[in-house]
């Protein structure tokens, strides 16, 4: 069972996330919170996803973010947005973050977000990504000639690795995908991380993008 934490300062947000993750056999929401009560929530249930509004009036959800990465065992945290060009969207994701999700996210797509986050994998909202990865209007500078560098340290293999990450996918699903066992596949995201020089999948994901490999010309293995 997938246990999950909703924050946000809307009763009706908070309400329709709950019942809608609640109809799924496999997740269950733990409990939901305003962000003030964020962090006791979520010491006390121990979630394994935290659904957070990254705009609150009593505690702004970046501060929140940081307050959950430091417990001793962090939840997985996706930020809830209105807007796919969200200015502190990238912040977030910059500061560990696994992604985000429109508030308006199609209730059918969102247990299955909560499953890929839970599983370990990227999630940007489907609508959104490539805005976001793009960096519009507000994201992150071209890749500079360091990250280029780091990335072309990677091998082929990382380097197809690190395309599929920045897809989204969960150890799970990339192993399928490159006929690998997630065992293998989460020792080559170990690898990448410490060649990028970066401390999260979704920071990976964004060098992948600068750098180049998301376009389908570069994909590693395309024809």
């Amino acid at each position: 069972m997938i246990r999950v934490v909703v924050v946000d300062d809307e009763a009706l947000v908070r309400s329709g996330f709950e019942m809608i993750l609640n109809a799924a056999d496999d997740i269950q929401v733990v409990a939901t919170a305003v962000g003030s009560e964020a962090v006791s929530a979520v010491r006390r249930e121990r979630p394994d996803v935290v659904l957070l509004d990254i705009r609150m009036p009593d505690v702004d959800g970046l501060t929140v973010l940081a307050e959950l990465q430091a417990l001793p065992a962090a939840p997985v945290v996706a930020m809830l947005t209105t807007f796919d060009t969200d200015e502190y969207v990238m912040t977030a994701l910059h500061s560990g973050a696994a992604g985000f999700l429109l508030k308006d996210t199609e209730p059918d797509q969102l247990a299955q977000l909560v499953r890929t986050l839970a599983a370990g994998g990227v999630v940007l909202s489907p609508r959104a990504s490539r805005a976001v990865l793009r960096g519009r209007p507000t994201g992150p500078a071209p890749a500079d000639a360091e990250e280029a560098t780091r990335v072309g340290r990677l091998t082929d293999r990382e380097r197809a690795v690190l395309t599929l990450v920045a897809e989204g996918l969960s150890n799970a699903d990339i192993g399928a995908r490159i006929h690998l066992s997630a065992g293998t596949v989460k020792d080559h995201v170990s690898a990448i991380l410490t060649k990028l020089r970066v401390a999260s999948r979704v920071q990976a994901a964004l060098i992948a993008q600068r750098t180049g490999l998301l376009d389908p010309k570069n994909k590693a293995g395309d024809e």
